[in-house]
């Protein structure tokens, strides 16, 4: 059944509150009383019972702050490493101790490691896609191939989990009266990720991310010397994101707000017709895009020049460190689920797709600019409060071969050589609300490149992540051909990271 977040109390029938906005949620996805008792029955079947004290954690993350590093650090170079393996494993860097006794990071994250006693690290990811996975990583769907994975349109793909949990709380507010929040609940910084993953698919496109647009110059050397920008490498400060295209000159607040009231008369009326779905979806995609055009609450969020231009630096002048100082700002300002890509620009095995010239790049770009942006999100969280009741995930699609390639000159780690992609085994970092402090999920074999123990699914991290939410992760949508659905395939839980 379809689990919604809400008041317990009972009516005067016995039924709770929490049981009609769960009926009345699951009829917002066509399904009859009929196909809500079954679902209902089949939640009831036996299954793997949640450790004492478990539902604590649901719900307890009012938001979700997703940094996803696209094309993958390498496990050995960055929080599983191997100094005692074969220098063609374990590459030139070297491990440093950590406030965590339990993990030692590399070299190059000096500030990450100060915070490592307040994660939890998991060093066994694995799958079986090594194809940049990123709509396997953050949809429910148990299953991919590189052809879903290099076409946006495949039919076999799941709608984007943050479109499901503005599904989901959009149908609960809906149904318990509330009106609509004024923020949007699923955002995507800097701007548009152009592979799978991040797109609402057969959910349909009201249900599609906000996603920012920036405007700044590019001061990033491209590290191929070839003469592209690169935004990651560096930005000017008056760089800013801004969520909608160039607006007309004579298109003023008021016009709009008359245009508005046209149109919401005009609504009404239809209302009276149309009750489906369809015409909801509509009134929202009207209601989202007013929101973007007028509300203060989004533009002061985006505001990252309101920040003392030393926190800024802190965080780093590159997309990736303003863009994550957006999502904080985004988060502190009420949105539910905020995803910042770092991913490829202008140039394909760019960002973190280290297939040449690793060394040079984690070395000099890649790491420290991670370094800075999260080492400086964990204090800023901290010293707000928000940190007690926001998930903060960094995250990739798969990890990185355990051997160097050759390199486009043949000399190995020393010369231009790289990682290859590699889904067996890779790392991941939690914190946050209800997030265990310090734990260190799984181990590697010796050479890092498969699990000896606690092999741990996408599938089970979108689990958790949905719980932490208060969205059982069990719960069942329609898809196109109006089957019933999980939320997420074959994932459970993982009880071993909540505190």
């Amino acid at each position: 059944m379809l689990r919604i977040l809400g008041n317990s109390r009972k009516a005067c029938d016995g039924i709770s509150r929490r049981d009609v906005i769960q009926a009345g949620a699951l009829s917002l996805f066509g399904l009859t009383l009929t196909d809500v008792l079954a679902l209902q029955e089949a939640a009831a079947a036996p299954k793997a019972a949640p450790p004492a004290g478990a539902s604590r954690h649901f719900g307890r993350a009012k938001s979700v702050l997703i940094l996803f590093l696209y094309g993958s650090p390498g496990q050995l170079d960055t929080w599983d490493m191997k100094p005692d393996a074969p220098e063609e494993i374990r590459g030139p860097f070297k491990p440093i101790r950590t406030s965590n006794p339990s993990i030692d990071i590399c070299e190059h994250m000096p500030r990450v490691a100060k915070w490592m006693d307040r994660v939890s690290t998991v060093r066994t990811m694995t799958h079986t896609y090594p194809i940049h996975g990123v709509a396997f990583s953050l949809t429910g769907t148990g299953r991919t191939d590189l052809a879903m994975e290099t076409n946006t349109r495949d039919p076999r793909h799941w709608p984007y989990f943050g479109s499901v949990v503005d599904y989901v709380d959009t149908a609960a507010r809906r149904q318990s009266g509330q009106p609509p929040s004024t923020m949007p609940t699923n955002i995507i910084l800097p701007h548009r990720f152009a592979r799978p993953g991040p797109q609402s698919q057969w959910l349909g496109t009201s249900w599609s991310p906000v996603v920012s647009q920036w405007e700044g110059k590019s001061t990033g050397a491209d590290p191929y010397g070839q003469g592209r920008e690169n935004p990651y490498g560096g930005i000017t400060p008056d760089t800013r994101f801004q969520f909608t295209e160039k607006k007309s000159a004579d298109l003023t607040l008021d016009r709009l707000n008359r245009r508005m009231s046209v149109l919401q008369q005009l609504d009404a009326q239809r209302a009276r017709l149309d009750h489906s779905e369809e015409a909801r979806g509509w009134s929202r995609s009207q209601q989202l895009a007013m929101s973007l055009l007028t509300s203060q609450n989004l533009r002061n969020a985006l505001n990252v020049q309101a920040e003392p231009m030393a926190l800024r630096e802190q965080y780093g002048m590159t997309l990736f460190g303003q863009a994550t100082l957006a999502g904080r700002r985004l988060v502190e300002a009420g949105a539910r689920v905020v995803t910042v890509f770092w991913d490829e620009y202008n140039l394909g095995n760019s960002a973190w797709d280290t297939h040449v010239f690793l060394v040079n790049r984690m070395r000099d770009e890649l790491l420290p600019g991670f370094d800075r942006a999260f080492s400086t999100l964990m204090k800023d969280m901290t010293d707000r409060g928000l940190l007690d009741d926001t998930l903060v995930c960094v995250m990739s699609e798969h990890g990185r071969t355990p051997t160097f390639n050759s390199g486009v000159d043949g000399q190995g780690p020393q010369g231009g050589g790289g990682r290859d992609h590699w889904a067996e085994a890779y790392c991941a970092m939690f914190a946050g609300a209800g997030i265990k402090q310090g734990a260190v999920i799984g181990k590697t074999d010796k050479t890092g490149g498969f699990p000896d123990e606690r092999p741990v699914s996408p599938k089970d991290v979108l689990c958790t992540i949905y719980h932490l939410l208060g969205i059982d992760p069990h719960s069942t949508i329609l898809d196109r051909q109006q089957r019933p659905m999980p939320l997420v395939e074959d994932g459970e839980v993982m009880w071993d990271m909540l505190a």
